[in-house]
């Protein structure tokens, strides 16, 4: 845009010359400055054309002061819109309206309603342009009372059978959850059986959809008069939501037309329901049908790849951003710092993080957890120091972040430091994840007695999973008597929670108190407590490879087995010997080693080896702890073949290579 003084020089002699009688002159130039006000795109021109305006003796003007507050707002100028519309005396209803939309839209939903009470005592009318977005306000803030009072005021007004309105009026019941008089006034507009009018069945079905009544929402989705994408696409979104993927996928397949929005619902959906190797098949789809994904679509895709550590994939969307140009903006450029740090490729990670330029709150955190996963404490507080340098206070998350590098190295004293800091300098409520986390920093340095006066002096009550941190420090110290306190309170909190029965179990196992072990897994089976079963991915050849204990359901499986079995001969003549108190149950001491030898992530380990080439990184995720046995067993492996392996399991990274791990046995 030329300098608005340039573009001015002509209006301004203009107007100098011309009779003070000519009203079309003066409307001219009005619809001169306004389509300045129109393509002004900062506050600075914004300004500019404000001055003018009184040189001009134009800001007398209605018509142009309403396109004045209408672009403050587009540029989040509110403050300076409210005071333009203090400042003028001749206040109608399209000013109100375009501050109270202003004010709607950039989340200043209180100031949106006190204007329209406002508007009402100086008895100016609302109309059809004002209601919805004073509802669009009563429905942010939750106001099921205001939007009710706003009700009877389009009653008042004449405006029930406003299209527009009644859409609006809909919504704010749906966002209120009043689906009772939401379906009323469906039922009562009469522009519901037109055949072009699908908004509001849209926004009714989102609206059940949300509350979880699919059977109402499918109800009005087979009886609507037309269907639009954005039906189909509410009602997808409903059915992943519920975690019903069998149904989403059903009306997806059936869809006439598919456009982003239906795709990136398929892709997040399998990846938030636990299904992202689904996620990720569905997104290759998308792009062999020449759909182009949104950075929504992007972010699921990158998000799916980062659960179950599938880097190669995580890779392919990398390219293919650096290939269709997309921005590492903040919300990929954190999405992707992500992948790369879950997938175990911590270094691919920094150097995303860098070239990044839009940094977050949560991106730091991001990739500070990252470092401390992968067991760099140093570049941990690094990173978290610089952060602050940058002139951004860290929030609980990056805090989480923080003390988890310091529980992960044995950093105790620093941990501590770190979490008084948090309060005393930053004013941060700990949350019941930041105790566990002490509890749990405590206990792996088997602090057992601090980590349980802790707990005691906690100023909230400890959850299960403060005490399931302290239980598996004792586990792993062989503190019995502590143990079995823990296991009091675990079992009081959740007494069908498989954790603590296993725990227990495994504990009593591990100082031989088979009989012990065994009254425990009793007590689990006659309490109906199952435990979740142990699961391990490994991508192959772009495609993800899933194992669980004792699996032989692979097309390979002869193979796989035949390698452990050489592995595991091989492991044993260099030393290896297996941690047999890992096994539950009191069995003989061969069944104990067969039933380790099979653990999932173990068959992974195998698979990886028989299916890439010599030198290749082998990356296991795994859905568990790593127990000791797989530790030691990876440890071996690693130096037998001269592979670096990189484990994750649910607490951290493990890098094994030349028969060490990066965790120095520390986990």
């Amino acid at each position: 845009m030329k300098d608005l003084h340039v573009l001015l020089k002509p209006s301004l002699a203009f107007f100098n010359s011309m009779p003070s009688s000519s009203s079309s002159q003066v409307q001219s130039l009005e619809t001169h400055f306004i389509d300045l006000i129109h393509a002004s795109n900062t506050a600075h021109k914004l300004r500019q054309i404000h001055a003018q305006l009184f040189r001009c003796n134009i800001f007398s003007s209605s018509r142009v002061v309403t396109q004045f507050i209408s672009s403050c707002s587009s540029l989040n100028l509110v403050d300076y819109a409210i005071s333009i519309f203090q400042r003028f005396e001749m206040k109608n209803s399209f000013l109100f309206n375009a501050l109270i939309r202003g004010l709607a839209e950039n989340s200043r939903f209180e100031g949106s309603i006190y204007y329209f009470v406002l508007m009402l005592k100086w008895k100016i009318s609302p109309d059809r342009l004002t209601f919805p977005f004073v509802l669009k306000s009563a429905a942010a803030l939750s106001s099921g009372g205001v939007g009710r009072a706003l009700h009877g005021g389009i009653l008042k007004f004449g405006l029930e059978f406003d299209s527009f309105v009644r859409v609006s009026l809909v919504d704010m019941y749906v966002k209120v959850e009043d689906l009772s008089s939401a379906l009323k006034v469906f039922d009562e507009s009469p522009d519901r059986i037109k055949n072009g009018s699908v908004l509001i069945w849209n926004v009714l079905i989102h609206g059940y959809c949300r509350v979880g009544d699919l059977v109402k929402a499918t109800e009005l989705f087979e009886t609507m008069p037309k269907k639009d994408t954005g039906s189909w696409n509410s009602l997808i979104n409903g059915f992943m939501r519920k975690g019903d993927l069998g149904r989403a996928k059903e009306l997806f397949e059936r869809m006439p037309e598919k456009n982003v929005v239906s795709w990136t619902t398929m892709v997040n959906g399998f990846s938030q329901n636990g299904d992202p190797e689904k996620a990720l098949e569905t997104f290759s789809c998308m792009l062999e049908e020449g759909a182009q994904p949104n950075d929504y679509t992007i972010v699921s895709a990158l998000s799916a790849c980062a659960k179950v550590g599938a880097l190669d994939a995580g890779l392919r969307i990398h390219n293919y951003l650096s290939s269709n140009g997309f921005r590492l903006n903040l919300t990929i450029g954190t999405a992707l710092v992500d992948m790369y740090a879950k997938c175990g490729n911590i270094e691919s990670a920094g150097e995303v993080f860098c070239e990044t330029k839009e940094k977050g709150l949560l991106t730091w955190s991001v990739m500070i957890w990252g470092w401390a996963i992968h067991g760099h404490f140093k570049k941990a507080i690094l990173y978290f120091e610089w952060m602050k340098s940058t002139g951004m206070k860290p929030d609980g998350v990056v805090f989480l972040a923080v003390l988890t590098s310091c529980s992960h190295s044995g950093k105790v004293n620093d941990g501590l430091k770190f979490f008084d800091s948090m309060r005393r300098d930053y004013l941060i409520e700990p949350s019941m994840k930041h105790y566990t986390l002490v509890v749990d920093m405590l206990g792996r340095a088997g602090r057992l007695d601090e980590a349980l006066n802790f707990i005691r002096n906690m100023p909230i009550n400890p959850d299960f999973v403060v005490w399931g941190a302290l239980f598996c420090a004792c586990r792993a110290h062989k503190n019995i008597e502590m143990a079995e306190l823990a296991s009091e309170k675990l079992l009081e909190l959740e007494p069908k929670h498989p954790g603590s029965y296993v725990f227990l179990s495994n504990a009593y196992a591990a100082v031989g108190r088979w009989d012990d072990a065994e009254r425990v897994r009793i007590s689990m089976r006659d309490r109906g407590a199952q435990k979740d079963p142990g699961w391990s991915f490994i991508e192959v050849d772009d495609k993800l490879h899933r194992f669980v204990a004792g699996d032989k359901t692979h097309n390979r499986a002869r193979e796989i087995y035949s390698r452990l079995d050489e592995i595991s001969a091989g492991a044993r003549e260099k030393g290896y010997t297996s941690g047999i108190e890992c096994v539950l149950h009191n069995i003989e001491e061969e069944e104990k080693e067969d039933a380790l030898g099979h653990h999932s992530e173990k068959l992974a380990l195998a698979f990886g080896l028989i299916s890439t080439t010599p030198g290749t990184t082998i990356r296991i995720v795994k859905n568990l702890r790593v127990c000791v046995d797989c530790h030691s067993f990876m440890k071996y492996a690693s130096k037998m073949n001269q592979r670096e392996i990189v484990l994750r399991d649910i607490k951290r990274f493990h890098h094994f290579k030349d028969g060490d791990c990066s965790c120095g046995d520390y986990w």
